[in-house]
């Protein structure tokens, strides 16, 4: 099965191609330019579109603007060549990139995303219940690491790819796809915007 996978939930947004679990080419960049990195990888393998069997997207949580963006390539890219759609959290991305770590995505305002009690959940950094020795991974990592390792946790370097959801583990978690409008992002709160209209 040859799967394109993205996520652009965060500050750096990757892209992989994935054929049966061999990881063909992968890109990292920003959202915008998430379609252009997918087209270098698919020219890379020598492949066009309409050989693609799935595709896999990130829906989240994370940057409301980048969750849209992510969702609005592999909705237009479906439609295009009538592909399947699968879904695949971020955080979980994120967790298989290093098992038995907890992921954490910055939220800004102050907040993190993570999974707490197998929920995912949208919290200040200081109300996470951190387990002493355990790993801790994510730009959310990365931001409030005083606090992690204050609290006993474990934080990888900065530079770490252990803290970017890379795409090639969208692709190992995508199940069986379906229609691109039953992809639903993955939002703990409402967008700036709209708060901002309140």
């Amino acid at each position: 099965m040859l799967i394109l996978a993205f996520d652009t939930a965060t500050g750096v947004a990757t892209s992989a191609l994935v054929r049966d679990e061999r990881v063909l080419g992968e890109r990292t960049g920003r959202a915008v330019e998430v379609l252009a990195d997918a087209d270098q990888l698919l020219r890379d393998a020598g492949v066009v579109p309409r050989d693609l069997d799935l595709l896999a997207v990130g829906v989240g949580p994370g940057s409301f603007t980048g969750v849209r963006i992510g969702l609005s390539a592999a909705r237009g890219l479906a439609l295009a060549v009538e592909l399947p759609v699968a879904g695949v959290s971020t955080l979980d991305a994120l967790a298989a990139g290093a098992p038995g770590a907890v992921p954490v995505i910055d939220a800004r305002r102050g907040e993190i995303f993570t999974v707490v009690s197998g929920h995912v959940r949208c919290l200040a950094p200081d109300v996470l219940e951190v387990d002493p020795g355990r790993t801790y991974v994510g730009d959310g990592a990365v931001r409030y690491r005083t606090e992690l390792e204050a609290a006993g946790g474990v934080v990888p370097l900065d530079e770490s790819e252990l803290h970017v959801p890379r795409a090639r583990f969208h692709a190992r978690l995508a199940k069986e796809g379906g229609p691109a409008e039953q992809v639903e992002p993955v939002y703990l709160r409402i967008p700036d915007a709209e708060r901002a209209l309140a």
